[in-house]
């Protein structure tokens, strides 16, 4: 019998407010230009990232009103709810599967704190077991959608024949800021929307798609390069517009070394499923794991419907790779604070 952990659903899931990319910049715009002379030079970013339409968890007008910390929370744990139970339903019926069929809940989530933890708060509405074993992680940001998956799938090969359901929600856009007239949150109003995904593993008995290995690569000294920073008026972001400089010099030999020590080569994998941090990351990307300019289309069509949805992001990838159908192997891989590459093997028999 295989005891390595198999994909039985993947769902994916937005907020109902979505908002066109001209439409974020002319809100930006009117938040940020009379402040921030450097406004008009840095409003090409919202032209260059690739992004056609994103979504938020509260309406645009919201986000046009400087909101305090409490706010926010609350809009998290509203909003993050109702997602949760959204994109866990359509897992569980994807999978012919009842929440009270689930065995080990993991949640990934970056961008909003709540103690009762997501998983604990939705456990009547969903109809989760009293005995259902909880994992909520937290700080993975954009690496959360592949740390979360091998998580999920190391808890569901510890016990086959188990249920492990993997929650991956992140809500971005409620980070917007208006005291802060920085390049960082220029480029972060230019990327982010929220979204989540959820998966449903099983260990032991058959499936397509297998997760067969998973390594990481923490780079020393990065800390500055993305995270958050905790003030009164809640997260503020730090994000070095140098990061695709770095994924091109740095991500070829790292992924190089994280497969060697899963017992592969690079010839041994057949497509690669990133996270699109944006159009210049992908671009970096394909660079760095010298793939054709355009190999990447998956990822651009995200980045293009959802924009950095963060943790999620790299799973709604992975959906519409299953769709048009994978290769025998493929390597997710995404970048997140650590500075951190994340990256798993997954099997997909014809």
């Amino acid at each position: 019998m295989n005891h390595t952990a198999a994909l039985v659903s993947l769902a994916t899931s937005v907020p109902p407010h979505q908002f066109h990319q001209n439409q974020i910049l002319a809100a930006a715009r009117s938040v940020m230009a009379d402040r921030y002379p450097e406004f008009e030079t840095l409003s090409s970013l919202f032209a260059n990232t690739g992004i056609r339409h994103r979504y938020g968890v509260m309406p645009i007008e919201w986000y046009l009103q400087r909101r305090s910390w409490p706010e926010r929370t609350q809009a998290f744990l509203e909003g993050a709810e109702r997602l949760f139970v959204n994109v866990a339903r359509k897992a569980l019926a994807s999978a012919d599967l009842s929440a009270g069929d689930i065995d080990t809940v993991v949640t990934i989530c970056s961008t909003g704190i709540a103690t009762p933890t997501l998983e604990a708060r939705v456990s009547g509405l969903m109809g989760f077991r009293s005995d259902v074993s909880r994992v909520p992680l937290f700080g993975l940001g954009c690496a959360g959608g592949v740390s979360g998956l091998s998580v999920a799938s190391r808890l569901a090969q510890s016990r086959p024949g188990t249920n492990v359901l993997l929650v991956a929600l992140e809500l971005c856009t409620l980070a917007v800021r208006h005291d802060e007239l920085t390049k960082a949150n220029v480029v972060a109003a230019s990327l982010f929307g929220d979204g989540a995904a959820a998966v449903v593993l099983r260990a032991g008995d058959g499936g397509m798609t297998r997760i067969e290995a998973y390594g990481e690569k923490l780079w020393p000294d990065t800390l500055g390069i993305m995270g958050w920073s905790v003030d009164p008026e809640g997260f503020g972001v730090i994000f070095q517009r140098t990061i695709p400089d770095f994924v091109q010099q740095k991500m070829g030999p790292a992924v190089a070394e994280i497969v060697e020590k899963m017992q592969f080569s690079l010839a041994d994998i057949d497509r690669f499923i990133c996270h699109p941090g944006g159009a210049k990351v992908v671009a970096a990307l394909e660079r760095a794991l010298s793939l054709e300019q355009g190999a990447l289309d998956h990822e651009r069509e995200v980045i293009a419907d959802y924009g950095n949805m963060s943790a999620p992001t790299v799973l709604f990838v992975l959906e519409r790779a299953l769709a048009h159908g994978l290769p025998p192997r493929s390597l997710l891989t995404a970048l997140g604070p650590g500075f951190t590459a994340s990256c798993l093997a997954i099997a997909h028999a014809a």
